[in-house]
Protein backbone atom coordinates (compact mmCIF):
# COMPACT_ATOMS: atom_id res chain seq x y z
CA UNK A 1 0.00 0.00 0.00
CA UNK A 2 1.52 3.27 -0.02
CA UNK A 3 3.15 6.37 0.49
CA UNK A 4 3.14 8.62 3.64
CA UNK A 5 4.06 11.67 2.12
CA UNK A 6 2.08 13.74 0.09
CA UNK A 7 4.09 14.34 -3.42
CA UNK A 8 4.70 17.38 -5.99
CA UNK A 9 3.19 16.09 -8.67
CA UNK A 10 4.74 16.51 -12.12
CA UNK A 11 2.83 17.91 -15.21
CA UNK A 12 1.49 14.69 -16.84
CA UNK A 13 4.01 13.70 -19.71
CA UNK A 14 2.65 10.79 -21.93
CA UNK A 15 4.72 8.73 -24.28
CA UNK A 16 3.97 8.60 -27.50
CA UNK A 17 2.92 4.75 -27.84
CA UNK A 18 -0.47 3.41 -27.99
CA UNK A 19 -2.69 2.05 -25.29
CA UNK A 20 -0.96 -1.79 -24.40
CA UNK A 21 -3.23 -4.69 -25.36
CA UNK A 22 -3.34 -7.63 -22.88
CA UNK A 23 -1.35 -10.52 -24.40
CA UNK A 24 1.08 -8.07 -26.09
CA UNK A 25 5.20 -9.11 -25.68
CA UNK A 26 7.67 -6.05 -26.60
CA UNK A 27 10.93 -4.85 -25.28
CA UNK A 28 11.57 -3.75 -21.98
CA UNK A 29 10.27 0.08 -21.01
CA UNK A 30 12.68 2.66 -20.93
CA UNK A 31 14.95 2.50 -17.01
CA UNK A 32 12.75 5.48 -15.52
CA UNK A 33 14.86 8.11 -13.73
CA UNK A 34 15.56 7.45 -9.82
CA UNK A 35 13.40 10.12 -7.80
CA UNK A 36 15.29 12.38 -5.63
CA UNK A 37 13.46 12.13 -2.70
CA UNK A 38 11.73 8.92 -1.27
CA UNK A 39 7.81 8.58 -0.84
CA UNK A 40 8.40 4.84 0.72
CA UNK A 41 6.82 4.85 4.42
CA UNK A 42 8.06 2.64 6.48
CA UNK A 43 5.50 2.35 8.74
CA UNK A 44 3.80 0.34 6.36
CA UNK A 45 6.98 -2.02 6.55
CA UNK A 46 6.15 -2.47 10.00
CA UNK A 47 6.95 -5.93 11.50
CA UNK A 48 3.43 -6.20 12.52
CA UNK A 49 2.19 -6.40 9.04
CA UNK A 50 4.82 -8.50 8.07
CA UNK A 51 3.93 -10.53 10.95
CA UNK A 52 -0.05 -10.92 9.66
CA UNK A 53 0.97 -11.61 6.37
CA UNK A 54 3.30 -14.88 7.68
CA UNK A 55 0.37 -16.08 9.68
CA UNK A 56 -2.93 -14.87 7.31
CA UNK A 57 -4.43 -13.17 9.96
CA UNK A 58 -4.60 -10.32 12.73
CA UNK A 59 -5.68 -8.41 14.57
CA UNK A 60 -4.16 -5.32 13.24
CA UNK A 61 -5.47 -1.45 12.56
CA UNK A 62 -5.31 1.70 11.60
CA UNK A 63 -4.91 3.55 15.22
CA UNK A 64 -5.76 7.26 14.96
CA UNK A 65 -3.97 9.89 17.47
CA UNK A 66 -7.27 10.22 19.82
CA UNK A 67 -7.40 6.12 19.92
CA UNK A 68 -9.80 5.59 17.18
CA UNK A 69 -9.04 2.15 15.64
CA UNK A 70 -10.04 1.15 11.98
CA UNK A 71 -9.85 -3.00 11.31
CA UNK A 72 -7.59 -4.03 9.00
CA UNK A 73 -9.11 -6.98 6.58
CA UNK A 74 -6.01 -8.94 6.95
CA UNK A 75 -7.93 -12.76 6.24
CA UNK A 76 -9.88 -11.63 3.27
CA UNK A 77 -6.59 -9.57 2.05
CA UNK A 78 -4.74 -13.05 2.18
CA UNK A 79 -7.33 -15.26 1.03
CA UNK A 80 -8.03 -15.94 -2.81
CA UNK A 81 -10.16 -13.63 -4.73
CA UNK A 82 -13.81 -13.59 -3.70
CA UNK A 83 -16.93 -12.73 -5.63
CA UNK A 84 -16.49 -9.04 -5.33
CA UNK A 85 -13.10 -9.32 -6.51
CA UNK A 86 -13.67 -11.26 -9.50
CA UNK A 87 -16.39 -8.93 -10.49
CA UNK A 88 -13.83 -6.20 -10.29
CA UNK A 89 -11.67 -8.48 -12.46
CA UNK A 90 -14.08 -8.86 -15.26
CA UNK A 91 -14.33 -4.66 -16.00
CA UNK A 92 -10.49 -4.56 -16.29
CA UNK A 93 -9.13 -3.66 -19.50
CA UNK A 94 -6.01 -3.66 -21.22
CA UNK A 95 -2.80 -4.25 -18.59
CA UNK A 96 -3.65 -3.76 -15.18
CA UNK A 97 -1.53 -1.73 -12.37
CA UNK A 98 -2.49 -2.59 -9.09
CA UNK A 99 -1.99 -0.11 -6.36
CA UNK A 100 -0.82 -1.64 -3.06
CA UNK A 101 -1.22 -4.84 -4.20
CA UNK A 102 -1.21 -6.48 -0.74
CA UNK A 103 -0.21 -9.83 -0.07
CA UNK A 104 -1.38 -10.36 -4.33
CA UNK A 105 -4.56 -12.08 -4.64
CA UNK A 106 -6.16 -9.68 -7.29
CA UNK A 107 -2.41 -9.92 -9.15
CA UNK A 108 -2.74 -13.54 -8.87
CA UNK A 109 -5.64 -13.92 -10.16
CA UNK A 110 -5.62 -11.72 -12.93
CA UNK A 111 -2.14 -14.26 -14.25
CA UNK A 112 -4.79 -17.12 -13.30
CA UNK A 113 -7.25 -15.56 -16.18
CA UNK A 114 -4.63 -15.01 -18.64
CA UNK A 115 -4.44 -11.42 -18.10
CA UNK A 116 -1.37 -9.18 -17.61
CA UNK A 117 -0.84 -7.60 -14.40
CA UNK A 118 1.88 -5.33 -11.97
CA UNK A 119 1.33 -5.02 -8.34
CA UNK A 120 3.37 -2.36 -6.72
CA UNK A 121 3.23 -1.80 -2.76
CA UNK A 122 6.07 -0.71 -0.27
CA UNK A 123 5.74 -3.13 1.46
CA UNK A 124 8.22 -6.04 0.70
CA UNK A 125 6.55 -8.57 2.70
CA UNK A 126 3.55 -7.93 0.65
CA UNK A 127 5.85 -8.01 -2.85
CA UNK A 128 7.11 -10.86 -1.75
CA UNK A 129 4.00 -12.65 -0.99
CA UNK A 130 2.60 -11.97 -4.23
CA UNK A 131 5.66 -13.07 -5.86
CA UNK A 132 4.79 -16.66 -4.07
CA UNK A 133 1.61 -16.50 -5.39
CA UNK A 134 2.73 -16.21 -9.28
CA UNK A 135 2.12 -12.89 -9.50
CA UNK A 136 4.22 -10.21 -10.25
CA UNK A 137 5.08 -7.21 -8.44
CA UNK A 138 7.34 -4.24 -7.77
CA UNK A 139 8.40 -2.85 -4.23
CA UNK A 140 7.84 0.77 -5.66
CA UNK A 141 5.58 3.71 -4.38
CA UNK A 142 3.26 4.85 -6.72
CA UNK A 143 4.38 8.05 -6.35
CA UNK A 144 7.94 6.61 -7.80
CA UNK A 145 8.74 6.47 -11.37
CA UNK A 146 7.11 3.20 -12.41
CA UNK A 147 6.76 1.11 -15.88
CA UNK A 148 4.50 1.81 -18.59
CA UNK A 149 3.98 5.13 -17.11
CA UNK A 150 1.26 6.57 -19.05
CA UNK A 151 0.05 2.99 -21.03
CA UNK A 152 -1.77 1.33 -18.39
CA UNK A 153 -5.16 0.05 -19.47
CA UNK A 154 -6.95 0.04 -15.77
CA UNK A 155 -5.49 1.29 -12.55
CA UNK A 156 -6.65 -0.51 -9.09
CA UNK A 157 -7.23 0.94 -5.77
CA UNK A 158 -8.70 -1.91 -3.58
CA UNK A 159 -9.32 -2.42 -0.35
CA UNK A 160 -9.03 1.41 1.36
CA UNK A 161 -6.36 2.18 -1.00
CA UNK A 162 -7.53 5.58 -2.11
CA UNK A 163 -6.28 6.30 1.12
CA UNK A 164 -2.64 6.74 -0.10
CA UNK A 165 -0.63 9.62 0.85
CA UNK A 166 -4.00 11.79 2.46
CA UNK A 167 -4.76 13.50 0.14
CA UNK A 168 -7.49 12.16 -2.92
CA UNK A 169 -6.39 14.80 -5.51
CA UNK A 170 -2.93 14.00 -5.82
CA UNK A 171 -3.65 10.35 -5.85
CA UNK A 172 -6.27 10.89 -8.66
CA UNK A 173 -3.77 13.13 -10.50
CA UNK A 174 -0.78 10.51 -10.19
CA UNK A 175 -3.10 7.90 -11.46
CA UNK A 176 -4.30 9.99 -14.28
CA UNK A 177 -0.41 10.04 -15.15
CA UNK A 178 -0.18 5.94 -15.07
CA UNK A 179 -2.95 4.92 -17.21
CA UNK A 180 -3.48 5.49 -21.34
CA UNK A 181 -5.49 8.29 -22.43
CA UNK A 182 -9.12 7.48 -22.14
CA UNK A 183 -8.07 4.41 -19.26
CA UNK A 184 -9.90 3.37 -16.46
CA UNK A 185 -9.88 3.57 -12.47
CA UNK A 186 -11.58 1.49 -10.51
CA UNK A 187 -11.52 1.79 -6.43
CA UNK A 188 -13.21 0.22 -3.34
CA UNK A 189 -14.74 3.07 -1.76
CA UNK A 190 -15.77 3.47 2.11
CA UNK A 191 -19.54 1.63 3.03
CA UNK A 192 -20.33 5.02 4.50
CA UNK A 193 -20.79 8.45 2.99
CA UNK A 194 -17.31 9.80 4.73
CA UNK A 195 -14.82 12.39 3.37
CA UNK A 196 -12.06 12.40 6.19
CA UNK A 197 -8.14 13.21 6.11
CA UNK A 198 -6.41 11.84 9.26
CA UNK A 199 -3.22 10.93 10.53
CA UNK A 200 -2.78 6.96 11.75
CA UNK A 201 0.21 4.57 13.49
CA UNK A 202 -0.31 0.64 12.40
CA UNK A 203 -0.77 -1.31 15.09
CA UNK A 204 -0.98 -5.41 16.45
CA UNK A 205 -3.37 -5.26 19.39
CA UNK A 206 -4.53 -8.38 21.25
CA UNK A 207 -7.85 -6.98 20.54
CA UNK A 208 -9.69 -3.59 19.58
CA UNK A 209 -9.36 -2.41 23.57
CA UNK A 210 -5.56 -2.79 24.17
CA UNK A 211 -4.30 -0.60 27.07
CA UNK A 212 -2.57 2.59 25.57
CA UNK A 213 1.02 1.77 27.06
CA UNK A 214 1.18 -0.82 24.65
CA UNK A 215 -0.25 0.68 21.81
CA UNK A 216 2.68 3.45 22.40
CA UNK A 217 5.21 0.48 22.60
CA UNK A 218 4.28 -0.66 19.29
CA UNK A 219 4.19 2.70 17.72
CA UNK A 220 7.96 3.11 19.26
CA UNK A 221 9.00 -0.27 17.81
CA UNK A 222 7.58 0.10 14.26
CA UNK A 223 6.48 3.23 13.29
CA UNK A 224 8.80 5.09 11.40
CA UNK A 225 8.90 8.55 9.25
CA UNK A 226 11.09 7.76 6.73
CA UNK A 227 13.91 9.54 8.14
CA UNK A 228 14.78 6.99 10.71
CA UNK A 229 12.67 8.66 13.51
CA UNK A 230 10.06 6.15 15.36
CA UNK A 231 7.16 6.87 16.04
CA UNK A 232 5.89 9.08 13.51
CA UNK A 233 2.25 8.99 12.07
CA UNK A 234 1.52 9.18 8.87
CA UNK A 235 -1.58 10.76 6.27
CA UNK A 236 -4.46 8.66 5.32
CA UNK A 237 -7.88 9.35 3.80
CA UNK A 238 -10.85 7.62 4.19
CA UNK A 239 -13.72 8.90 1.06
CA UNK A 240 -17.38 7.31 0.51
CA UNK A 241 -18.47 7.34 -2.96
CA UNK A 242 -20.16 10.44 -3.04
CA UNK A 243 -16.74 12.02 -1.82
CA UNK A 244 -14.75 10.12 -4.33
CA UNK A 245 -17.17 11.33 -7.23
CA UNK A 246 -16.26 14.91 -6.08
CA UNK A 247 -12.73 14.61 -6.05
CA UNK A 248 -12.88 12.47 -9.42
CA UNK A 249 -14.54 15.31 -11.26
CA UNK A 250 -11.85 18.17 -10.27
CA UNK A 251 -8.82 15.80 -11.00
CA UNK A 252 -10.61 15.51 -15.09
CA UNK A 253 -12.20 11.68 -14.19
CA UNK A 254 -16.21 11.16 -15.03
CA UNK A 255 -18.18 8.38 -13.63
CA UNK A 256 -18.44 4.98 -15.37
CA UNK A 257 -20.49 2.48 -13.07
CA UNK A 258 -21.16 2.28 -9.12
CA UNK A 259 -21.78 -0.92 -7.73
CA UNK A 260 -22.09 -3.02 -4.20
CA UNK A 261 -21.18 -7.03 -3.64
CA UNK A 262 -19.97 -8.69 -0.46
CA UNK A 263 -20.64 -5.38 1.37
CA UNK A 264 -18.23 -3.89 -0.52
CA UNK A 265 -18.72 -0.48 -2.51
CA UNK A 266 -16.74 0.01 -5.61
CA UNK A 267 -16.89 3.32 -8.38
CA UNK A 268 -15.26 2.58 -11.86
CA UNK A 269 -14.06 6.04 -13.16
CA UNK A 270 -12.89 6.88 -16.99
CA UNK A 271 -9.93 9.56 -17.77
CA UNK A 272 -11.74 11.79 -19.94
CA UNK A 273 -8.94 13.05 -21.88
CA UNK A 274 -9.11 11.77 -26.05
CA UNK A 275 -6.88 8.10 -26.66
CA UNK A 276 -3.84 9.29 -29.43
CA UNK A 277 -4.40 7.98 -32.61
CA UNK A 278 -1.54 6.11 -33.94
CA UNK A 279 -0.69 2.02 -34.13
CA UNK A 280 -0.75 -0.18 -31.46
CA UNK A 281 3.04 -0.59 -29.96
CA UNK A 282 3.54 -3.45 -27.43
CA UNK A 283 5.22 -3.15 -24.30
CA UNK A 284 6.05 -5.82 -21.56
CA UNK A 285 5.80 -3.17 -18.80
CA UNK A 286 8.49 -4.67 -16.97
CA UNK A 287 6.52 -7.91 -16.62
CA UNK A 288 9.15 -10.20 -16.86
CA UNK A 289 8.67 -13.40 -14.17
CA UNK A 290 8.70 -12.15 -10.37
CA UNK A 291 8.80 -9.01 -9.03
CA UNK A 292 12.20 -6.41 -9.75
CA UNK A 293 13.44 -3.04 -8.48
CA UNK A 294 14.49 -3.60 -5.11
CA UNK A 295 13.59 -7.37 -4.96
CA UNK A 296 12.72 -9.63 -2.18
CA UNK A 297 14.07 -12.78 -4.01
CA UNK A 298 -13.39 -5.94 -20.76
CA UNK A 299 -15.39 -3.61 -20.18
CA UNK A 300 -16.25 -0.82 -17.67
CA UNK A 301 -19.58 -1.11 -17.69
CA UNK A 302 -20.55 -4.81 -18.64
CA UNK A 303 -24.25 -5.39 -19.91
CA UNK A 304 -26.93 -6.31 -17.04
CA UNK A 305 -24.54 -4.85 -14.82
CA UNK A 306 -26.43 -2.84 -11.28
CA UNK A 307 -25.59 0.76 -10.42
CA UNK A 308 -25.73 1.53 -7.14
CA UNK A 309 -25.95 5.55 -6.43
CA UNK A 310 -24.94 6.59 -3.32
CA UNK A 311 -23.88 4.81 -1.74
CA UNK A 312 1.09 1.31 0.45
CA UNK A 313 4.31 -0.54 3.93
CA UNK A 314 1.80 -2.94 3.16
CA UNK A 315 -1.24 -2.92 5.36
CA UNK A 316 -4.16 -1.56 3.32
CA UNK A 317 -7.31 -0.28 5.71
CA UNK A 318 -10.76 -1.51 5.51
CA UNK A 319 -13.65 0.57 4.08
CA UNK A 320 -15.24 -0.50 7.09
CA UNK A 321 -16.32 1.44 9.93
CA UNK A 322 -14.11 1.74 13.07
CA UNK A 323 -14.76 -0.10 16.20
CA UNK A 324 -13.65 1.23 19.05
CA UNK A 325 -12.01 3.86 20.91
CA UNK A 326 -9.14 3.29 23.15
Amino acid sequence: MSTAHRPALRPAQRPAQAPPQAQAQAPAPTPTPTPTESNTPPSWSADPYADALRTGRGPLYLRRADGWLLPLEVERWCAQADEADLGVLARCEGAVLDIGCGPGRIVAALGARGGRALGIDVSEAAVAHTVRLGGQALHRSVFEPLPGEGRWGTALLMDGNLGIGGDPYALLARVAQLITPGGLLIAETAPVDIDERVDVHLVHAADGHADAQAQTQAQESHADDGHGTAGTPFPWARLGTPALLRHAGHAGWRAAAQWRAGGRSFVALRDTRRARDGHHARHDFGLRGGHTDRPTNSSAEPPNSTAVISSQRAAKPSPGRPVADA
